[in-house]
């Protein structure tokens, strides 16, 4: 084997049982080889580096090989036969296309005329057609009709790493291979066993971040470990381990992520900028810099769905445990925030020609939510309403310690008011026998009282009223209204009055909003005091006059 060779190449499967994680697809393959039964074409599609041009060079070399196929002979080097010819890409009835760089319908058209000749020395004329999905339209109906019936001794091998770009009617006459991601495990014993061949010195840890980085491609991994390989000759004690790759990457270390992210929960905005600054002079990568915080974030997900990570190869205790903890300290609420802002985020730093400045905001933005959300936990710890999860009297008490924001609700979910269960303390007791609300009106009132504006301008502007009596209001609205306007009414109403209100949601329309009542009477009025004596009085010196609204009494 050549020493020379890039080990991508130098370690390239020549045999299918050579090929990693495909192995479903090799038995497939030879079964139909051995049995004769082998389609016109095949269309092999998958991820980078997952051995689609390789499996075609194996499949034109089983079909073309001079020795029984079936019965697993192999040829020797010194043997002269087709299968070195095609592995080299330089056999004359083996042509590799690349359809990146040839598109057009002359470049199929002269394929098409040339697929009329039969093979000069193999069995079968095979074309190769890779990254088949960049041909135009044109040039993909010029092959339909030879690919449907070529000549029996031609076969047809695409290749393509984004099959819906492929025309239906051409995935319809291939037979079609998914070639898929190779899983982590596969990917760290391969690693490993080429490791051993080439007598390296890289740690297991190190060569799992490897199999990490390449996301499930043989290729990848490999010219990574070759890159590895190259950096153990630097290294002071010759040997690999995890912060060199790491370094290599551009990948930061997930424990300091870690600590980044418990300043951010705490609120430490100085702390958390300056370890932000370190790790991007150390070189981090920003896009795997957020990558690693959306990873985060999941194994988060994961322990307060599931609880503790276990046998996680990807996770260390010391970091499970860290994990452990942040979780206790978040919730799913803000998880999902902090989610969305990292894509965002992902986003931003393409548009942004400083990425520093993007990902210190995105820091900044973080702790807001965090921040927001104690306020609201503080100012309702002031108003001091409690939980109380009792559905009736006779029901036993079922969780006291649930968050506020576990319980409440961020939006209209149905048309029935989902009842929220909370204990009215004994301080609001004198206040809620003193408040009267008999209509839609009462309640604008002592909105207006308690400065409550947002659920005061919902009420006048937002909601029409269907009915009202006591404890129960069914309403109509439009698009405009605030998606927590129930929530929020349901709690007000139980504060103001001591018991639970019924908020439904009508399909009916209802009466007009008290907005358009109020501008309705206005036109009135104006319509009314055009008839005015004065009125007209005044525009026989002012003609162009005109009235916009009427304030106080308007008698003659």
């Amino acid at each position: 084997m050549d020493t020379k060779k890039i080990l991508a190449l130098k370690y390239r499967p020549q045999e299918f049982k050579d090929l990693i994680g495909q192995e479903v697809m090799a038995q497939t393959i030879t079964n139909a080889i051995k049995l004769g039964k082998t389609p016109n074409a095949y269309l092999l599609t998958g991820i980078r580096g997952v051995g689609k041009t390789t499996t075609a060079r194996l499949i034109a070399k089983a079909l073309n090989c001079t020795k029984n196929f079936s019965i697993g002979e192999k040829c020797s080097a010194s043997e002269k036969c087709h299968c070195k010819e095609i592995v080299d890409s330089n056999h004359m009835d083996v042509l590799e296309m690349d359809a990146a760089s040839k598109t057009g319908i002359d470049d199929i058209r002269e394929l098409i005329e040339n697929s009329k000749y039969s093979p000069v020395s193999a069995k079968f004329k095979i074309y190769i057609i890779d990254e088949v999905h960049m041909l135009s339209k044109q040039a993909f109906n010029g092959l339909l009709k030879t690919l449907e019936e070529p000549p029996p001794n031609l076969k047809f091998i695409l290749a393509t790493t984004e099959i819906k770009k492929i025309p239906v009617t051409v995935l319809s006459r291939c037979q079609r291979f998914d070639l898929k991601r190779v899983s982590f495990e596969k990917l760290f014993n391969h690693l490993k066993k080429i490791l051993k061949i080439e007598k390296g010195n890289i740690s297991d840890p190190a060569l799992r971040l490897i199999a990490k980085a390449s996301e499930g491609s043989v290729r990848d991994s490999i010219s990574l470990l070759d890159r590895a390989l190259l950096a153990e000759n630097l290294s002071s004690d010759g040997t690999v381990n995890e912060k060199d790759v790491r370094e290599m990457l551009g990948i930061a270390d997930r424990e300091k992520i870690l600590t980044l992210f418990d300043s951010i929960l705490n609120g430490d905005e100085k702390k958390a900028i300056s370890e932000l600054n370190n790790l991007y002079e150390e070189g981090i990568d920003s896009k795997l810099f957020l990558n690693d915080m959306l990873e985060i974030l999941h194994l988060i997900t994961r322990c307060k769905s599931l609880g503790e990570i276990e046998k996680d190869p990807n996770v260390s205790n010391f970091d499970a445990k860290i994990l452990q903890k942040i979780s206790n300290e978040i919730s799913l609420q803000d998880i999902g925030i902090f989610w969305q802002l990292t894509i965002k985020t992902l986003e931003d730093i393409k548009i942004v020609s400083n990425e520093l400045i993007s990902l210190e905001m995105y820091l900044i933005q973080l702790m807001h939510v965090i921040e927001i959300n104690k306020n609201l936990v503080d100012s309702i710890e002031k108003k001091k309403i409690d939980l109380d999860t009792e559905s009736s009297s006779t029901k036993p008490i079922k969780d006291k310690s649930k968050n506020f924001k576990e319980i409440s609700k961020d939006q209209l979910k149905s048309t029935n008011q989902i009842q929220t269960d909370f204990k009215l303390e004994k301080d609001y007791q004198d206040k809620k026998d003193n408040l009267k609300i008999t209509n839609l009106n009462d309640l604008v009132e002592i909105c207006t009282k308690e400065n409550e504006l947002e659920l005061k301008f919902d009420l006048e502007r937002n909601v029409t009223l269907v009915s009202f009596v006591n404890g129960k209001i069914d309403i109509g609205f439009n698009e405009n209204l605030n998606k927590n306007f129930i929530k929020n009414l349901t709690e007000k109403l139980l504060l103001w009055t001591g018991k639970r209100w019924i908020i439904t949601l009508s399909k009916s329309k209802g009466e007009k909003t008290i907005f358009e009542k109020k501008k309705e009477k206005q036109n009135e009025e104006i319509i009314k005091f055009k008839d005015n004596k004065k009125f007209k009085e005044i525009l026989e010196y002012f003609p162009d006059a005109k009235i916009d609204k009427i304030d106080g009494d308007n008698d003659a």
